[in-house]
Order: C-alpha cells, then sequence, then structure tokens
C-alpha cells in the first residue's frame, strides 16, 4: 500500500517562493512516475508537473513552466516542487500522486490511483 504525505504549504506573498514535499512509503519512488496536482476553489483539479519513470524528464503544466522546479531525493524516498515567483492564482491545495505501478505519468488525475492529503498553498497579492 503507497503512503504520501506532503508538507510545505503556506502563507506567502506573491513573488515569493515555497518548496513542497512528498514522501512516500510502499513504493520505490526512484521506478515510479510522479506527478503534482493542485485544485483551488470551486474549480476542478489540475495537473501541474509531473516526472516519467523511465527517464526521469519533467514535465509542466503552462501555467507553471519556468516557475516551478520537480525534483526528487532517492535516498529519502521524497519528491519536491520547488515554487518561485509565486502568482495569487497559484492558490491552491496541492496534491502529489503516484500512478498504478508500471503506469506513465499524465495530466489527467484519474490515471493515478495513490493521493496525498494535499497542503494548503495560499498567495497574497
Amino acid at each position: 500500500q503507497v503512503q504520501l504525505v506532503e508538507s510545505g504549504g503556506g502563507l506567502v506573498q506573491a513573488g515569493g517562493s515555497l518548496r513542497l514535499s512528498c514522501a512516500a512509503s510502499g513504493r520505490t519512488f526512484s521506478s515510479s512516475a510522479m506527478g503534482w496536482f493542485r485544485q483551488a476553489p470551486g474549480k476542478e483539479r489540475e495537473f501541474v508537473a509531473a516526472v516519467s519513470w523511465s527517464d526521469g524528464y519533467a514535465y509542466y503544466a503552462d501555467s507553471v513552466k519556468g516557475r516551478f522546479t520537480f525534483s526528487r531525493d532517492n535516498a529519502k524516498n521524497t519528491v519536491y516542487l520547488q515554487m518561485n515567483s509565486l502568482k495569487p492564482e497559484d492558490t491552491a491545495v496541492y496534491y502529489c500522486a503516484v500512478p498504478p505501478y508500471g503506469r506513465t505519468w499524465s495530466i489527467y488525475s484519474s490515471e493515478y490511483e495513490y493521493w496525498g492529503q494535499g497542503t494548503q498553498v495560499t498567495v497574497s497579492s
């Protein structure tokens, strides 16, 4: 059973930075695709970033490209989402997610099997 625990959210002013963490148990991250999603009040959950298990390449939504960076620490079985130049529209609950074993990353939340509890990010203007 995969368990994911996010942390690192908080309140930050526009232009500031936060680093989200997602610690996993039950699966080795180094061989697993991973995704980050976010959900703002009244909106659907949307794709933010993902990393491929096969080549480790990271993919980003256009809205965060150049500002957010996905990284991983295999020794700690933890992935990170470094968020810079934050904007008020980045305000949301952020979730990390893992697809079924052997499946690759996807921009669709329905393709992921395991989810963390989420961490709130609030960006003030």
